[in-house]
């Protein structure tokens, strides 16, 4: 015991602080259980096409099996390169851009590069729940700006962003279109937004790793559109949903040109590269996936159909059709401990859901469902779920009168 409280001293407040975010609190008690439902995690149950995978295995075949450039094949961020020109009507130099592993990598490392203690950083939330514990591993002290629900659904109001804005402020991270709410950033407030960070020297995080799961257009807007290559801006994207490669844990960065030895530098301390015959299945997805991209949208087009039909209009469900990513991020009316729900859910239920408080302060009374999954899993799933909320808000218990944070203890 004393040798463990020892070690445990040697980790700095912030590694000991970190707590296991309330998707996997749910989900890893029966994470492999066939009985269970998963609508908890931000995947469906496509396997990554056949010419995706006969490409990394060719590769393993050829012999690819060596170091490479720290940043990426040469190769893979032409490609890329290429794919974004022809998305955005762009032309990137290929130097701007590095491969260093999963997109969460990317995150990780644009927070390292502008945040350390004393440094302060804006979350605009909801937002996935490992983000800003990326944040605040760097020692900065975080702040929260909220989406909120209208008429018009999920909306962000930029002038409460900006007055949230500290002189320590150093990074403002932003994910559109966005994980959970479904909200789509408009390109004159992305505008609007660089030119803030632009003018006080503010490093934006933008989070774009759903730019394809758009239900009325065939991209989101982007931050590369309306940005020069210097300019202060990090745009962290990757292939685990456009393409259903989430398993393969490979993404890329568009960062500013004149950092380009930074980053390579920054590639080798964090993880040397991304896996050799993953890029080559990268590659192979941006030259011939269009078809992929196209046939997932339009299944989860289908899925974001079934959940409108199922939670609309519910009296005691709140619900707005996401206009991106695929999920949706309901309110529970009368709910006031999204970990308890998600956890007795599991359990007389079969379906698991993400509680929604672990998204960030202010959305204890929400869950999230995630309709990227078989279409006949998802009706049965919310069959359940609609089920359960009449069932446990019709007669209340004393247990679930419980103060959230009591519960999460005892959880």
């Amino acid at each position: 015991m004393q040798a463990e409280r020892a070690m445990t001293s040697a980790f700095r407040q912030e590694i000991e602080r970190i707590e296991q975010n309330g998707i996997t609190k749910v989900a890893f008690s029966r994470f492999d259980d066939p009985n269970v439902i998963p609508l908890w995690f931000g995947e469906g149950d496509t396997v990554t096409r056949d010419f995706i995978r006969e490409a990394a295995k060719a590769a393993l075949d050829d012999g690819h099996t060596f170091y490479v450039h720290t940043r990426g094949l040469p190769e893979l961020r032409s490609a890329v390169a290429r794919y974004l020109d022809g998305l955005y009507g762009l032309d990137i130099h290929p130097d701007r851009i590095t491969v260093p592993g999963a997109a969460m990598l990317g995150v990780t490392m644009a927070a390292q590069t502008a945040l350390g203690r004393g440094d302060h950083a804006l979350v605009v939330n909801p937002a996935w729940p490992n983000i800003e514990a990326v944040f605040r591993v760097t020692g900065a002290e975080i702040g929260h700006v909220r989406q909120h629900l209208g008429p018009r659904g999920w909306q962000l109001d930029l002038e409460e962003l900006f007055a949230a804005a500290r002189p320590n402020t150093r990074a403002v991270y932003v994910n559109s279109p966005c994980n959970p709410t479904g909200w789509v950033m408009a390109r004159e407030e992305q505008r609007r937004l660089l030119a803030f960070c632009r003018e006080r020297n503010i490093l934006l995080i933008s989070d774009e790793v759903y730019h394809r799961t758009v239900f009325d257009t065939n991209c989101a807007p982007s931050f590369l559109e309306v940005a020069g290559e210097n300019d202060p801006l990090v745009v962290v994207n990757g292939f685990s949903k456009a393409w259903a490669m989430t398993g393969w844990r490979l993404g890329w960065m568009v960062t500013p040109r004149s950092s380009r030895v930074p980053w390579s530098a920054l590639s080798e301390c964090f993880n040397t590269g991304a896996t050799v015959f993953a890029q080559y299945g990268g590659i192979a997805a941006l030259e011939r996936g269009e078809c992929v991209v196209r046939q997932l949208r339009e299944q989860y087009r289908a899925g974001r159909a079934i959940v409108d039909a199922a939670l609309a209009g519910h009296e005691l469900i709140q619900h707005h059709s996401p206009d991106g990513a695929f999920y949706a991020f309901p309110r529970i009316r009368g709910l006031e401990d999204s970990l308890a729900f998600a956890q007795d859910l599991l359990r007389e239920e079969d379906v698991g859901l993400a509680p929604g408080y672990t998204f960030g302060p202010g959305f204890d009374s929400h869950v999230r469902l995630c309709f990227a999954r078989s279409h006949e899993k998802l009706i049965e799933g919310l069959k359940r779920l609609v089920r359960f909320v009449e069932r446990r808000f019709a007669h209340t218990s004393p247990g679930a009168r419980t103060p959230p944070a009591a519960r999460r203890a005892r959880a």
